[in-house]
């Protein structure tokens, strides 16, 4: 009997339905990295053709959008300069200029954007030019730093800069003698937080930078702002998780941003090689819209980053909203409940009058 109580005071409901929760995120992180990584193959990626004459750029069109497994999605562009413009404010992926005069064509890529998205695009044409008995000449538009191994600093900077936002937050609300936050309490942690999250990005962009490491171009406080926000974004959406579901708010947040956000980032494979669900989920999260704004600064001049600025925003706001808001609330009732609880009565005098 001793043994079963023991078990049962060690054993709790709540343990046991914690560590099932653990089981179920453990198994989602494989089904998610796994599924999302497993297989990589381009899929509708954005491709310019050039040609001067107007229908042999729509005759090359044609082919290449009836390519098996339809691996671009193919548009006609007026000239090369139009098309390099294009690639650097990331519209496309890459573009074929046909050269109807001779017999080799060039293919613009950007490895910037993923060396191994702009490999993929290099062996797809020359397996069609080849059976033509034509050659290809690949012209990097953007391409990623020598010390940018597969243009993964990008996204190996802003893993970085989700998990000090996760775990800033997580000690903040379960660190010995924490309690749910009041107010004021709320305040603090999100002050703290902010300043957290400029010191991550200040340290990440340097560490990044060509005084130390010398992984990523680009500016060097466009990247401080940015891992401030990746930062707050993540932090704030784990405070209001815990604030909203308890320690349980912890492994949503690992769920949100680890499991679904990690694989469909766009960082080990870019989003065209991606398979449909992470591709559409990435965009919306933490570290696919860090990766991809880290990526524009550091290659593209910092074009095309309203939408993915504007996704990071909205979840930094939103995080600090429902904080603050579940902490109003709750002191509210705690008020509500003070003043409705009846008064005590008076104590009597040791004669038993009052006095």
């Amino acid at each position: 009997m001793k043994f079963a109580d023991e078990f049962k005071n060690a054993v709790t409901p709540r343990a046991a339905i914690l560590v099932i929760g653990v089981l179920a995120l453990q198994l989602l992180f494989i089904a998610s990295y796994v599924g999302a990584l497993h297989s990589p193959k381009p899929k509708d990626v954005p491709f310019g053709v050039v040609a001067p004459l107007p229908a042999v750029a729509k005759q090359a069109e044609q082919r290449l959008s009836k390519l098996p497994g339809s691996p671009l999605d193919p548009r006609v562009v007026s000239d090369e300069k139009t098309a390099r413009h294009q690639i650097m404010n990331r519209d496309i992926d890459g573009a074929l200029v046909l050269d109807p005069r001779g017999t080799q064509d060039t293919l613009l890529v950007a490895s910037g954007g993923g060396t191994v998205l702009s490999n993929a695009l290099d062996t797809i044409t020359i397996a069609l030019e080849t059976p033509q008995k034509r050659t290809v000449r690949t012209v990097d538009v953007a391409p990623a730093s020598p010390q940018d191994f597969d243009g993964l600093s990008s996204f190996y900077l802003v893993v970085g800069w989700c998990v000090g936002g996760y775990l800033c937050a997580s000690i903040m609300t379960v660190s010995s003698g924490s309690k749910p936050a009041s107010p004021h309490r709320a305040l603090i942690r999100l002050g703290t937080l902010a300043l957290v999250s400029f010191a991550g990005g200040l340290g990440g962009a340097a560490l990044v930078g060509d005084s130390i490491l010398g992984a990523l171009p680009g500016s060097f406080w466009a990247l401080t702002g940015l891992g401030t926000l990746v930062t707050l974004s993540v932090g704030a959406l784990t405070l209001a998780l815990v604030e909203l579901t308890g320690i349980v708010g912890i492994g949503l947040a690992v769920l949100l941003v680890v499991v679904a956000g990690n694989p469909s980032a766009g960082g080990a494979f870019p989003l065209p090689m991606l398979p449909p669900f992470w591709k559409a989920i990435g965009p919306w999260l933490p570290p696919g819209a860090g990766t991809w704004v880290a990526r524009s600064i550091a290659y593209f001049e910092g074009n095309d980053v309203t939408s993915a600025l504007l996704v990071l925003s909205g979840w930094a706001v939103a995080g600090i909203a429902v904080a603050l808001l579940v902490a109003w609330l709750r002191a509210k009732r705690g008020g509500d409940a003070e003043a409705a609880a009846p008064a005590s009565p008076a104590p009597a005098s040791p004669a038993g009058g009052v006095r």
